[in-house]
């Protein structure tokens, strides 16, 4: 399946199951009514700032919208083949994602990341429903982190705690590409039970 028709049927089941309507989306997580009906019809590949305030608006992590709803019916696996991994590159930065976390429900959700040289990415740390958890783990290359008013330089090896509650900036300082590891979680997390 397409990356941005994976997206779109993930932002729509989650806004369904929501109850929410366009409009009350769009005002949770201000992003436009026009723009997340073109996210939802796969017209549109969305930027990673714009995913994340859906996720936010949408009270899950940005790794949830790249789940296949269609895992939903039978018991997911606890497997995550790499060929079966959603891979996703940010169209303004070209950033590149993948997630590696099986579909098993878990509290736990691993994204591998390949960031471009020289790039920056902004998110303005929409509230949450949910309190979310993450660490980035430099594999290699350098990172330039801001959280709110914190900043910090990551080098391989290094790893940095934080809540996803205040704006976060990534930033590529070097002339290298840069690889890292996010693990988010959620404390509150309640496992979806399997109907029957």
């Amino acid at each position: 399946m397409d990356i941005n028709t994976r997206i779109a049927r993930r932002v729509r089941e989650l806004r369904d199951a929501r109850g929410y309507s366009l409009d009350a989306l769009a005002e949770r997580s201000g992003v436009s009514r026009s723009n997340i009906s073109l996210i939802e019809r796969a017209r549109s590949s969305p930027t990673a700032a714009v995913l994340d305030k859906l996720a936010a608006g949408l009270g899950v992590t940005l790794a949830s919208l790249f789940e296949d709803s269609g895992e939903r019916a039978a018991e997911p696996s606890p497997v995550a083949r790499v060929a079966e991994q959603p891979v996703w590159r940010d169209p303004a930065s070209g950033y590149v994602r993948r997630n590696l976390s099986p579909a098993a429900r878990s509290p736990i959700q691993l994204v591998d990341v390949l960031f471009p040289a020289g790039q920056r990415v902004a998110y303005d740390g929409a509230a949450r429903e949910a309190e979310v958890h993450q660490q980035v783990w430099m594999i290699d290359g350098v990172m330039e982190l801001s959280v709110g008013d914190a900043h910090w330089r990551l080098e391989a090896g290094d790893c940095l705690a934080m809540r996803l509650d205040r704006p976060i900036v990534y930033r590529n300082p070097t002339r290298r590409p840069a690889r890292y590891l996010v693990a988010l979680a959620t404390p509150d997390f309640v496992p979806a039970r399997r109907n029957g």
